[in-house]
């Protein structure tokens, strides 16, 4: 952690909505007049799309059928905890770009499935801002979590995971419900042991529940929409948060346990605005104050 360059991580697994999040910050960034540098975290991945269908193949030869971008395996994680350490010394660092798809193509020059070359950030950085997979994960080799000032989870009911990562995977890649599901599959021993313990590192979690029946993701003909759900927010510590001005501010909110508000899905942007803009300016002035 850092008083000088502070760091927000925002972590969530493959079709969580992290990305949704990361716009929301976007916005408070823009309106606070806020300079961030960006972090994706699928540019940690160790092997680009080709390379990784191999090295799964040979994994899978091996009898190990669970090899995924969820596993440190298949990530340069130590770069990344390098430079969330370099960045919270001294406000520098470096970045690139994993480029998923035609558009991506097309708007960074490199071809899909492929790296965009490592760039340095600008120097004139408030805050280091991370979304991906691993921005709170810890292990006994590695501890990403204890880099950042600010973790947030991102955290969809798992059939819901599952909808709304088949349906961006088939329209915004092109891929099958059939190879969506077997990623999936492939995918679920490290979610368990990978991904699920970050959620107990995060400061605040955004969980997405539906209210309309979700029990076959597979067929699933839509995703449900913001009016059809709520989610239910989590804070690891609740002191500070001032529920009872959250529950006057957001229609329909209540309280569920001493750390946990619930608020209706098309409120998760007005009640992410209410929690996180304080902590943001926060993090800005404490920052002002040690320079």
């Amino acid at each position: 952690m850092s008083e000088r360059f502070p760091i927000i991580a925002t972590t969530g697994s493959s079709g969580s909505g992290t990305t949704s999040v990361k716009n929301t910050f976007e916005r408070i960034f823009r309106r606070e007049g806020i300079k961030a540098a960006f972090i994706e975290g699928d540019a940690f991945h160790r092997y680009d799309r080709v390379a990784m269908k191999k090295k799964v193949a040979e994994e899978v030869a091996k009898g190990n059928p669970h090899f995924s971008h969820f596993g440190p395996e298949a990530n340069q994680l130590d770069k990344l905890e390098g430079i969330f350490a370099e960045f919270g010394k001294q406000g520098t660092g470096r970045t690139r770009q994993y480029v998923h798809n035609l558009q991506e193509e097309q708007m960074f020059g490199a071809p899909q499935g492929t790296f965009t070359p490592w760039l340095e950030f600008k120097d004139d950085c408030d805050l280091l801002f991370y979304e991906g997979l691993h921005g709170a994960y810890r292990s006994p080799e590695l501890d990403i979590a204890s880099h950042a000032d600010l973790k947030i989870g991102v955290v969809p009911v798992i059939n819901l995971e599952w909808i709304q990562k088949i349906h961006r995977d088939k329209e915004m890649r092109g891929y099958s419900t059939e190879a969506v599901t077997d990623v999936i599959l492939r995918r679920m021993h490290d979610y368990v042991h990978y991904i699920c313990p970050q959620f107990t590192e995060t400061d605040i979690n955004f969980q997405r529940v539906p209210t309309v029946d979700t029990s076959n993701p597979f067929v699933a003909r839509w995703i449900p929409t913001a009016d059809e759900s709520m989610v239910v927010i989590r804070f690891r510590s609740p002191r500070g948060i001032d529920f009872a001005y959250l529950l006057s501010m957001i229609h329909d909110s209540f309280m569920s346990r001493a750390n946990s508000i619930v608020v209706p899905g098309g409120k998760m942007e007005l009640a992410m605005q209410l929690i996180l803009t304080p902590k943001i300016l926060r993090l800005i002035d404490r920052k002002s104050r040690a320079v």
